[in-house]
């Protein structure tokens, strides 16, 4: 792992960026009035849930799957995730012909799960922990001698996560901030590596929950802190900031906004029923940020990467 814990350079993403573009959707963005009127600004989505997988974690896995010599993919690649990375790596893998093995926790959301294993990956389970989940794929890969890749702490994860942000100001270049949930980090570093580049004046945000909120806490005391509780609905941004994404993050992000489990349900249900839009719980923590602080983007253009939109329709949260 060690040697793609380098900082990416924008001239990363964009290699990234033209290594997935055979294999990846350029996702639309969309707007809404009704969300506009609600949040006092404009808003702009960037919908990685109508990205392969149904969520932006297909671009990373993509660049690290399809980046792999010829003898790495013989062995096979291995991950750890509660969901969206694992699909992302079960697809990507599944194109280019090679095994994957996928450790998830136990609490993983069934949808995911599913789509997991009918991407063709095998899947061992875990306790809901990191210590378990890294333990658990140390396991598999001294059994597989499978590639890891990592679902954040890995270069070319952060390299293919930011091409959606550049995407994103190549179609909008009059944003004037971007944000995004941060759960390990991949996606909010490579947006600061994309944006921050391509316009130096923009604003860029991570948003996370009240209850999960270490990178929060991480970036306040200038060192990782660890997680507290796994207890938000946001399933997607449980796990731990990672120290490569952090290393990013913490020079570079203007702030991150923390919000109510209630607050995210809200804004989940807000954006389903007057967008018909299915977005996860992850990715209405930012919607929430910008709903709960009108005065910070009053009269702006603001960017939201909408991560994914695998639901469990079976457990919804209203």
């Amino acid at each position: 792992m060690s040697e793609y814990q380098a900082i990416p350079s924008f001239d990363d993403l964009k290699v990234a960026h033209s290594i997935i573009q055979d294999h990846a959707h350029v996702t639309p963005v969309l707007t809404s009035k009704a969300v506009n009127e609600r949040a006092g600004t404009s808003i702009y989505f960037k919908c990685e849930n109508f990205q392969k997988v149904g969520a932006f974690k297909f671009r990373g896995a993509c660049n690290a799957i399809f980046t792999l010599t010829d003898e790495e993919a013989t062995k096979g690649v291995a991950t750890h995730s509660s969901g969206n990375h694992a699909q992302a790596v079960a697809l990507a893998a599944k194109i280019r012909g090679i095994k994957a093995y996928v450790v998830m926790p136990k609490n993983a959301p069934k949808v995911k799960v599913n789509a997991v294993q009918g991407y063709g990956a095998e899947v061992t389970f875990c306790e809901p922990t990191l210590e378990a989940r890294e333990g658990t794929l140390n396991e598999v890969v001294e059994k597989t001698n499978a590639t890891i890749i990592h679902p954040y702490n890995d270069s070319r994860i952060v390299a293919g996560q930011g091409t959606s942000a550049i995407e994103f100001l190549e179609s909008h270049p009059d944003l004037d901030t971007i944000i995004t949930p941060v759960g390990g980090g991949g996606l909010l570093s490579g947006t600061l590596i994309a944006a921050k580049h391509i316009n130096p004046a923009i604003k860029v945000y991570g948003a996370e929950p009240e209850i999960a909120d270490d990178s929060y806490r991480s970036l306040k005391a200038g060192s990782i802190q660890p997680v507290l509780s796994t207890a938000t609905i946001a399933d997607g941004l449980r796990t731990q900031i990672g120290a490569l994404p952090f290393s990013i993050i913490k020079d570079h992000v203007d702030d991150i906004i923390t919000v109510s489990e209630a607050d995210i349900i809200e804004a989940m249900r807000f954006i389903w029923e007057r967008m018909n839009m299915i977005i996860e719980a992850s990715c209405a923590v930012p919607v929430a940020a910008v709903f709960n602080h009108p005065e910070k983007f009053k009269g702006q253009q603001v960017g939201i990467i909408i991560t994914g939109g695998n639901v469990d329709l079976g457990n919804l949260p209203w």
